[in-house]
């Protein structure tokens, strides 16, 4: 559910390659695949004065690593998490369904999509700005699961703990699906990735995000573990690793990290493609330049 932003940052250079921890050499992805460049609003009067209790109310958040304890704090805090990660400049839905919907194969408008961890519906929201109609939806927090039906753009929602138990869905149901925020200690489980795959039809898009903050490290190896795996097994193939400097407001300087840009985390936008039959030997490993330099 959960990740974002400063203002009019330089555009992405297409020059530098980017590499994430593999075996063998790592190439640069197509630039059509890049996500564009967006500059960023200025925060409000409003959103300033408020800022030092976002920050405090996310810090919380990341810091919980009990799934039903996590379950309970997105309850509570569904009805303000729009402004509060607005505050954040969040903007990690609109770079990752930018990526989807780059690589996606035809229209749009009949594409069946699953938006997994769906929260509020902030994805839903960009989905159907890039002409995704028929969009499906499963969060674990009931009181999320109000606001995104409040939204009117999916077409089902579903009550759903992944890692805990499977998706509502049969084998091979959606021509892509994207979870975004989701991918941390305490929420979704490394474990739960090839229950995306299998409810993605063979050569169907799967789009997955994570923190790159300091906290968010181990799991970010251990989910790059399983992605690598599935990939080697012939699952899937990568299309695009494409780091982000400027993710969300960092909630203290502990949580900058190293190479920080002023105040702000990074994260990683993944994106693979499910093969269409078995495959005897990995798929080809690509990464993208980073955004916001």
């Amino acid at each position: 559910m959960l990740e974002a932003g400063p203002d009019s940052p330089p555009r992405p250079s297409s020059s530098s390659t980017a590499r994430l921890p593999r075996k063998g050499r790592i190439r640069a992805v197509s630039s059509e695949l890049s996500a564009p460049w967006r500059p960023l609003r200025r925060m409000s009067r409003e959103e300033t004065e408020k800022l030092p209790q976002v920050l405090a109310r996310i810090g919380a958040s990341h810091g919980i690593t009990d799934l039903a304890c996590k379950l309970r704090v997105y309850d509570d805090w569904a009805p303000e998490y729009d402004q509060d990660v607005a505050a954040l400049k969040y903007r990690a839905p609109g770079l990752a369904v930018d990526c989807l919907s780059r690589a996606f194969r035809g229209p749009p408008h009949g594409a069946l999509i699953l938006d997994v961890a769906c929260g509020t519906g902030l994805v839903g929201v960009e989905l159907q700005a890039r002409g995704f109609l028929q969009v499906q939806g499963v969060d674990g927090s009931p009181e999320m699961l109000k606001q995104a039906q409040a939204r009117g753009l999916y077409h089902r929602l579903s009550l759903c703990t992944l890692g805990q138990e499977p998706l509502p869905n049969p084998e091979g149901t959606f021509d892509a699906v994207i979870m975004v925020g989701a991918l941390s200690e305490g929420q979704v489980p490394c474990s739960a990735i090839p229950e995306l795959l299998r409810v993605t039809k063979p050569g169907g898009l799967v789009c997955l995000t994570t923190r790159s903050n300091p906290s968010n490290l181990p799991y970010k190896k251990a989910l790059e573990a399983t992605l690598d795996s599935l990939e080697q097994a012939g699952e899937w193939e990568r299309l695009v690793a494409q780091p982000v400097e400027r993710w969300e407001l960092a909630t203290s300087e502990q949580e900058t990290g190293l190479g920080a840009s002023d105040g702000f985390i990074s994260g990683i936008i993944y994106l693979y493609r499910k093969q269409e039959r078995a495959q005897g030997e990995g798929g080809r490993p690509s990464v993208q330049a980073p955004v916001d330099h």
